[in-house]
């Protein structure tokens, strides 16, 4: 199977630095991504961010284990690469970028190769299932999450 592709932009009606203090909260993320069942934090950096984390993906025909690293590129770019886990490889961004009038347009993108395994199960319209889950609604969900307070 080939890699597993997405993204969604929002714009949000908040000023950068808003949007980014969410992005950057990594362990908050499974409060307002859908699909997203556990972040927990293995290593910080010297600012207390979380570096590496444990996270758990709700899949839909299974729970998958990653371990992530991330990496801050503040205000503008949060990334993350998969260095252990359920799937064969995972990267994913998020890009924000200041639209000025205290608005930002935000960029998830994510790519994501499932493996043998994983790969048999997801076939046919799970796929596109499995694809707004990871990528599709996460602008979305972020615009929300930041304008509704």
């Amino acid at each position: 199977m080939a890699p597993l592709t997405g993204s969604s932009t929002a714009e949000i009606h908040a000023p950068l630095d808003k949007v980014w203090a969410l992005v950057e909260a990594v362990e908050r993320a499974p409060e307002w991504q859908g699909g997203l069942k556990a972040m927990r934090a293995l290593e910080r950096d010297d600012q207390g961010r979380a570096v590496r984390c444990e996270v758990d993906t709700d899949a839909k025909v299974r729970t998958v284990t990653s371990v992530v690293r991330f990496t801050y590129d503040g205000p503008g770019r949060l990334s993350w690469t998969q260095e252990k886990g359920d799937l064969k490889s995972v990267t994913g961004s998020w890009q924000l970028e200041d639209l000025g009038g205290e608005r930002t347009r935000a960029t998830y993108s994510i790519e994501a190769d499932l493996g043998g395994t994983l790969g048999m199960l997801v076939r046919g319209p799970v796929v596109d299932v499995l694809r707004h889950v990871l990528a599709g609604a996460r602008a979305g969900e972020l615009k929300k999450q930041i304008e509704s307070g």
